[in-house]
Parts: C-alpha cells; structure tokens; sequence
C-alpha cells in the first residue's frame, strides 16, 4: 500500500517550515536568472516583477523591502523599484514607507486564467456533490512547475485549514494531488521536475528522498490514487484520485481532505476512494463536451 512506503519516510521529526509560497518564489526567480535571462525575447524585468508579487503569502502579507529582496534573490534597489511600479498601477500599497501588501487589483490577474478555461466552474458543480456525499472538504488542483495550485473547493467540513484554499500555491511534492500529477508524468519530464525541488520536511512525515518519491509515485501510478499523510500540514490525510480528459490525458487531480481523527489511512480508501473516482469520471466527461 502507499502508506507504507510513506511510513519508512522520517526525516527526524523536524517541523513544517512556513512561507511555501515564498520559497517558490524563490527558486523561480533563480531559475530565470540561471537559465532564461539569456534568451532574446525573455523579458527579465517582468519575471522579476512577477517574482515580487509572488513573494507575497499568507503567513507575510506585510513585507519590507529588505525582505522581499531576501526571499526573491532581487537587488532591494531593483525590489524598490518594481514595488514603487506595481503601486502606481494600484497592485501593492505602503501606508508607512517600509512594509508593503497587495491590493485587491492583484486578483484580476488570476481571474484572467480562470474565466478563460471552463474547469473550475465545471469541477465546482462535482465537488460540491461529492462534498455533500462524503461529508469533507473537496478540492481540485493542476500541476504549475514543480507545485499545485488549487482551482475549485468545496467544504463540508466544520474542519478546514487555510492552506487547501482556491488559489493557494502548494509544493507537488508532499500533497496527494500533486502525487497524481506527478506519476503521470512522462519519466524525462518527471526527472527535470524532480531536479528543480527544494525539499523541506514539513512535518515528520514528509517524503524528503527523492528516490522514496519515485518508488511511492510508481506505487501512485499502478494504483490510481493517491494518499498523503500528514505530508504538508501536521493533523489532516488527503487521498487524491486523476482527473482525465477525453484523450485520457491528466488534466487535474482532486481530493478529499480529512482531519486524522477521522480515520486511518485505509480508512480513507475504504471511504472516500470510490466517490472520488467517480466523480473524476463524471468530470472528465463533463470537460470533453
């Protein structure tokens, strides 16, 4: 079972780091500088802008400029400006000089990509029927790089925490859907994936090896879902199945997300696996009309 491979899994008990999405943000920024500042119509300003907004989470919605450039790997005189550029645009707002935070505007450029592809409204309507089924939250993510980013949510769950939110930036590499996405990549872009991970333990359960990571994703791949225990957040199991097209492509995965006092993991299977296949059937037909 998957679970068991996850269990030969511990690096020590060291504790869950925060600012996931910062440390992404991070590795990008380094990732352009290393490999696409060169190309011609690579516009590294721009990356670097994007790179600042990024830089921005949930746990530090306020940053100095200092910070910024520390977490992006940017000039804080480059950092300075690009923050001084996206608040004359009305996307960031300093009201002491020092610390910065994103305005609302910055929703705008993610609700481009959403009104644009039918999926997240399409996969709302299934969730929220499988929510009410199971009784727990729901959601649905894609693969972007080496993370998740979660697209639809459905709660029925007293329970919820804030990291499974829409919108929210998660590392591929210790969530259930990410484990899907991951296992149904081709092995050449799987191994230039796995390359560009920054491995962080999480929590005590967290896959810190790559080479453990490959043989749970081969389990992954022969079984069809996905179950990660306390890999990203101390408390919660999530157990994710593959959402396909109608060329049987994985466009997505979805999961159902549960506090540990729920149940064991194969618990968890024995629960909610079933609904979750069929309701990734019932979506993947949904998507291919």
């Amino acid at each position: 079972m998957p679970h068991d491979v996850l269990a030969r899994e511990n690096p020590g008990g060291s504790r869950r780091r925060p600012g996931t999405a910062a440390a992404s943000a991070e590795s990008r920024a380094s990732a352009w500088e290393a490999g696409r500042c060169q190309e011609r119509d690579f516009v590294t300003s721009l990356a670097r802008g994007l790179a600042v907004i990024q830089a921005f989470t949930n746990q530090q919605h306020q940053m100095s400029i200092s910070k910024i450039s520390q977490k992006t790997g940017i000039a804080r005189a480059a950092v300075r400006r690009y923050l001084y550029t996206l608040a004359s645009l009305g996307y960031v707002v300093t009201r002491d000089g020092c610390r910065f935070s994103l305005l609302p505007k910055v929703v705008t450029l993610g609700r481009a990509y959403l009104s644009a592809t039918p999926l997240p409204t399409t996969a709302q309507e299934h969730l929220d029927v499988l929510a009410e089924e199971v009784g727990e939250a729901c959601s649905l993510g894609v693969l972007d790089g080496v993370d998740i980013v979660y697209l639809a949510r459905a709660n029925s769950s007293s329970v919820m925490s804030p990291r499974f939110n829409v919108g929210e930036r998660l590392p591929a590499y210790c969530t259930s859907i990410g484990h899907v996405l991951f296992a149904h990549l081709d092995p050449g872009v799987l191994e230039e994936r796995l390359a560009q991970v920054r491995f962080v333990p999480y929590t005590s359960h967290t896959i810190v090896s790559p080479a453990t990571l490959r043989e749970y994703l081969g389990h992954v791949r022969e079984e069809g879902f996905a179950v990660a225990d306390q890999q990203l957040e101390a408390g919660f199991r999530t157990i994710a199945v593959p959402v396909r097209n109608r060329a049987r492509e994985v466009v997505a995965g979805i999961n159902v997300i549960v506090p540990i006092s729920r149940g064991s993991n194969g618990q968890l299977r024995a629960r909610y696996l079933d609904p979750l296949t069929e309701t990734a059937r019932k979506l993947g037909d949904a998507l291919a009309k």
